[in-house]
């Protein structure tokens, strides 16, 4: 898929070495035919990190995306410069006015809080509410997924023992759901969350539907309304060495973590992580894009 973003845009010289084919707006002009647009509401601190690891996600099929950035007004974070974000973000009330073919919400490290509780839950509120009219589809990720799990269809989320971190294997049902079309029967995932989804909340909720999960680290692909909505519990967007930053900040940090599971060979930190889930990564942000946003979205949006 070319990618077209803002020329300017740091991550695209990243992005163009490592072979990913992003388009410029030269030649996106140029072409007779109708780009998905896709907004992506960004609540992750690092956002230059997460717009890289997104567009390596968006960058597998052949349809054309043009990609809008948007950012919380009523919370700004320290962590990514106030220029970058002023030349590259929008806020929501920028782009309200406007129809989207489909809407990322990215996770963010406020899990431990009540939803109610997270200084800007009121404006991810609007934005949810005005996905309903203004967005085919809406992809929902780790926190992101909780959050919308919990607003749209009411499922609590519950804190866990210990902290997840790691990579690990789900399975998946329904072969023929497009979700999860060219899946593997198990396949990988890498987690770092403290709390989850109510399994059991999910499973009464006829709104929703499991099509992947694990009956130890539980659900991991939900599909609400037919796809109008979809939650991705864990991080498929990680690039491999995520797990390792986030492992040697808390060390650093004193909080004294346990070694991500199954993710440096031997289980040895001192070791270089295995990647091990990109191509489920890729086919699950190629099939929401193709049967959940292409196929189902009018070619006039306005």
């Amino acid at each position: 898929m070319p990618i077209r973003i803002d020329n300017d845009l740091p991550v695209k010289k990243v992005l163009e070495e490592e072979n990913i084919f992003v388009m410029d707006e030269n030649r996106a002009v140029s072409q007779d035919i109708r780009p998905l647009e896709i907004v992506i509401l960004n609540l992750m601190p690092l956002k230059e990190k997460t717009e890289l690891d997104l567009f390596r996600s968006l960058s597998n099929t052949p349809l054309q995306v043009n990609i809008t950035l948007i950012r919380t007004k009523s919370y700004v974070g320290k962590n990514t410069s106030v220029d970058h974000l002023d030349k590259f973000y929008k806020t929501f009330e920028e782009i309200r006015h406007k129809k989207f073919d489909g809407l990322m919400i990215t996770g963010a490290p406020v899990e431990k809080m009540e939803f109610e509780d997270v200084e800007y839950w009121d404006e991810l509120v609007d934005i949810m509410n005005w996905s309903e009219k203004n967005v085919t589809s809406t992809i929902h990720i780790c926190w992101g997924a909780q959050a919308g799990l919990y607003y749209r269809y009411g499922i609590k989320k519950v804190d866990l023992p210990e902290k997840l971190s790691g990579v690990y294997s789900y399975h998946t049902f329904h072969k023929k759901t497009p979700l999860v079309r060219g899946f593997d029967d198990e396949f990988l995932v890498p987690q770092s969350r403290y709390t989850e989804s109510d399994r059991e909340g999910i499973k009464a909720c006829d709104r929703l539907e499991i099509v992947a999960d694990s009956d130890t680290y539980g659900p991991y692909l939900i599909i609400g309304d037919d796809g109008k909505n979809i939650f991705v519990t864990g991080h498929p967007e990680y690039d491999v060495l995520t797990l390792d930053s986030e492992y040697r900040r808390d060390m650093g940090k004193g909080i004294n973590p346990n070694i991500p599971e199954h993710y440096y060979p031997g289980d040895d930190p001192t070791k270089k992580p295995i990647k091990s889930w990109r191509c489920h990564a890729n086919a699950l942000y190629a099939n929401w894009l193709n049967y959940y946003v292409y196929q189902i979205t009018p070619y006039i949006l306005e």
